[in-house]
């Protein structure tokens, strides 16, 4: 198990050296594949990391840390694979990282949460999932906002430089922001749906921070793509919205996890 960590963790940092360098100009003779290659080698041996971490004979472990590694490798996955079609592998230089880390900090994992056992019902099943997805999604695009808040501020100081001429026009990179949110609005609503399907008592199963906070992060990417719809919101207004739905969403999952995980011991 530990190898394979290692594998994970180094194919990630060299994926993401890779991209880096050739988006900031340093390796622009290098054709993109080597990072793509490597981040596919990330993937797998993560994915080796958590088949053996994650399915016991009890169930299903999902500890706050196995959490958070599930929800970079699926984040990883998503991106290394659009990556061949879509114009964000430069998103890697975030995520990929991120993505070792996760792995690195698994390691450690203080203890074992099963979640998943043969009696759990669909609702329950369809929440994790969903919530899964969605967080991965609103992730890649909290990265591609990130990304296109740099972008603009070169272009407003008029910095054209290498960093600049590797990424996709300022257009497409909005395009692929807002399609990256849908997707993860949608998984997002599925979530919440799924969510009050299984609930009983919120106080009971101490889930009345994340249920509020998801649903503050839904009203928030609502109102985004409503203000899109109706306004064309883009540029710094998009990258506030989006950036402040995903810290709300963030704190809904792994920041009341970790409180109930890690400090409360529940």
């Amino acid at each position: 198990m530990i190898s394979l960590t290692l594998i994970a963790i180094t194919s990630y940092l060299v994926a993401a050296l890779f991209i880096s360098l050739r988006l900031f100009g340093l390796l622009t003779r290098w054709p993109r594949m080597p990072g793509l290659w490597f981040g596919i080698i990330g993937v797998l041996a993560h994915a080796g990391v958590l088949y053996g971490g994650m399915l016991t004979t009890s169930g299903l472990n999902l500890s706050f840390f196995t959490a958070i590694s599930l929800t970079f490798w699926i984040i990883s996955a998503l991106l290394v694979i659009s990556s061949f079609t879509k114009p964000i592998e430069n998103l890697g230089i975030l995520i990929l990282p991120l993505a070792a880390l996760s792995l690195g900090l698994n390691i450690y994992s203080p203890q074992e949460q099963r979640l998943f056992t043969q009696d759990v019902n669909w609702a329950l099943r369809l929440h994790v999932i969903s919530s899964m997805l969605a967080y991965a999604l609103l992730t890649l695009a909290s990265a591609q906002a990130l990304l296109l808040a740099v972008q603009d501020h070169q272009l407003r100081r008029h910095h054209p430089g290498g960093f600049m001429r590797a990424l996709p026009p300022l257009q497409t990179m909005e395009t692929l922001l807002f399609d990256m949110i849908k997707l993860g609005f949608i998984m997002l609503s599925l979530a919440l749906i799924s969510g009050f399907i299984h609930l009983e008592d919120m106080f009971a199963q101490h889930v009345v921070h994340k249920t509020i906070l998801s649903m503050l992060a839904w009203i928030a990417f609502a109102i985004l793509l409503w203000g899109r719809i109706q306004f064309g919101w883009r540029g710094r207004t998009a990258i506030r919205w989006t950036l402040s739905g995903f810290i709300t969403l963030m704190l809904a999952y792994f920041g009341s996890k970790a409180i109930l995980e890690l400090i409360l011991h529940k």
